[in-house]
């Protein structure tokens, strides 16, 4: 329980609704505890009146005895009907209130966590799977759901209905009291059990289910290279062989789920057959009428429901626990990358990397080795070097994605971690290596960066990345919504529209990761071309392992193994036939062979 203590504030929160929730329960109860009694009077009455009707010889006043039997009876339908409706509309209030306040408690801890999922740094991602963080913020909710919900409603309702029916029925008679609710505690137990089994069976399916989720998840994602490598019969036989797995879980719960409800019924029962028996005993000796008997009938049923939903509410509460925890496991994680002044002064560019390392956190990776190089403002760099060399490291850096191990990264003069998170990287336009699309429009998807989007910044953009042609020979134009993650568009078109979203947001700073890698020689002359106007009065940096792409830099640093090895401008980086100059020939020379 611990771990659901956290969750008060919530109920603080919506205190109103909890209250009144109360309120209604005790009222609800009321109602249904009357109908009992009614029931009690009015067989008593029937008895009593039978016998007294019997001693009238027909036709001597027996119709007006009758007539006023009759509406006694009627009278008393009438009260039963109307407690019972009053009883439902208390119980619609109940609902009302407190599943009402479930679903809002539920709502505002799915935003928590995903407000707090946003602020976690990357190495956070990197170490956490995306199904896990799904299942925290959908199943796991949920799961906290139910015990504000059901569990709370429940709960109270046998809180305050226990005390009410056992007290009143204990100043009835005691010794049919004790009989009439022997079965119970085995009843509450005995669901206990069974739903323990049930939700041990349920955690199997649901892992089972997730991973046949997961499978077909990247069966659909992956089509292209199962239909490539001929895979389409042992993917379906592995699909098989996972939906068996998850057949034989569900039959196993089905068994047990097939004892709640005899279990229920066989000892409702055995405790009306106590009742009746015992009770029956007491009426032949004259201690209590028959109407006692039906109204301790109906005080056993009402009973039974709350008794057995204790064994429920208790297992809710300790999946709701073990949610919880789950959830705080990840609430709990807390955000290194934190601005030490919120510093939203004009950012013009002045990149200084003083002595600066990296190891990454998750892996202990060595990708930075006290690399040393500055910028000036509106000056373009290339950053060139073969694949895990640590270009992309620097970008992560630049945008405060990590922090670095040792030295520091200074902007405009300040140390990069004096200013505002969210204004830096609002500063930065960033085309990442690994382009992501979202499932929306292409227009929304260029306009992203932006809080309003202008249609003439979106064209602009669009034709600045060589992409304006490709959008509106579609039939849609800008208005084209993109398959997930943009599977819509070709490889170079989503880059371009990459480099587009990056360029409609006019940052301080330009930084490409690797953007160009999925277009061809031609499609990266022009693309680079039309970057020339934008990168002007622009500090930029070019990542990059084709040297193509550093031509339009004003100066060129070589990576390899986290070390700057060669840095100048292209004509000294050839003049000095080292590395880069070795990388020129090779790509140069390996071009000209293709289009041979």
């Amino acid at each position: 329980m611990n771990s659901l203590w956290r969750l008060n504030k919530y109920l603080f929160k919506y205190k109103g609704y909890l209250l009144l929730g109360i309120l209604f329960t005790i009222i609800s109860n009321v109602f249904v505890m009357i109908p009992a009694q009614l029931v009690r009077v009015a067989i008593d009455y029937v008895v009593e009146s039978f016998s007294f009707y019997q001693m009238f010889e027909k036709g001597a006043g027996t119709d007006a005895v009758r007539s006023a039997f009759l509406d006694f009876i009627f009278v008393f339908g009438i009260l039963i009907l109307g407690m019972a409706f009053l009883r439902g509309f208390f119980l619609f209030l109940i609902r009302q209130t407190i599943i009402v306040m479930s679903r809002l408690i539920e709502y505002d801890l799915k935003n928590e966590i995903f407000e707090h999922y946003q602020k976690l740094p990357l190495s956070f991602y990197r170490r956490s799977s995306t199904g896990d963080l799904m299942a925290r913020v959908t199943e796991d909710v949920s799961r906290v759901r139910m015990y504000f919900g059901p569990a709370l409603m429940y709960g109270i309702n046998l809180i305050v209905l226990f005390p009410l029916v056992i007290g009143y029925m204990l100043t009835v008679n005691v010794p049919l009291t004790i009989y009439s609710l022997l079965p119970l505690p085995v009843l509450s137990v005995s669901i206990y059990i069974v739903n323990n089994m049930i939700n041990e069976r349920s955690e199997k399916i649901q892992r089972s289910l997730s991973g046949l989720s997961t499978f077909v998840q990247e069966s659909f994602s992956g089509i292209r290279v199962i239909k490539a490598f001929v895979r389409e019969e042992d993917n379906s036989k592995n699909f098989e062989e996972a939906s068996d797995d998850y057949k034989d879980k569900s039959i196993s719960l089905t068994k047990v789920q097939a004892l709640f409800f005899p279990l229920i019924m066989g000892l409702i029962g055995a405790s009306t057959i106590i009742t009746v028996y015992v009770g029956g005993n007491q009426v032949i000796q004259g201690a209590i009428g028959y109407g006692v008997i039906a109204e301790f009938i109906l005080y056993v049923n009402m009973l039974t429901w709350p008794v057995t939903s204790l064994g429920w509410v208790t297992s809710i509460i300790q999946r709701a626990a073990a949610s919880q925890t789950r959830i705080n496991e990840f609430l709990d994680e807390k955000n290194d990358i934190i601005s030490e002044e919120n510093l939203t002064s004009t950012i013009k560019g002045d990149i200084v990397f003083e002595n600066l390392s990296f190891s990454y956190p998750d892996s202990g990776i060595q990708a930075l080795d006290g690399i040393n190089f500055s910028i000036q403002p509106g000056q373009s760099l290339a950053i060139i070097g073969t694949t895990g060399s640590g270009k992309s490291t620097i970008a992560n850096l630049l945008m405060r994605m990590y922090d670095a191990t040792e030295g520091d990264i200074i902007l405009d003069g300040r140390n990069i971690k004096s200013y505002d998170i969210s204004y830096l990287r609002g500063e930065i336009g960033y085309v990442p290596q690994d382009v992501f699309l979202f499932s929306d429009s292409i227009f929304n998807n260029i306009g992203f960066g932006l809080d309003e989007i202008p249609e003439e910044v979106v064209e602009k953009a669009a034709k600045d990345a060589d992409v304006y042609q490709n959008i509106i020979e579609f039939p849609a134009g800008f208005e084209t919504r993109l398959g997930e993650r943009g599977i819509t568009l070709s490889g170079g078109q989503k880059q371009r529209v990459s480099i587009a979203r990056a360029i409609a947001k006019d940052p301080s700073i330009l930084l490409l990761d690797d953007c160009l890698s999925a277009v061809d020689t031609k499609t990266e002359n022009v693309i680079l071309n039309a970057l020339k106007g934008i990168m002007e009065n622009r500090t930029s940096i070019i990542i990059s392992h084709r040297v193509s792409s550093a031509k339009l830099a004003d100066k060129i640093i070589v990576l390899d193994d986290g070390k700057v090895v060669e840095e100048g401008s292209h004509d000294i980086l050839m003049a000095q036939k080292g590395v880069y100059a070795d990388l020129y020939e090779k790509q140069t020379h390996g071009n000209e062979a293709m289009e041979s």
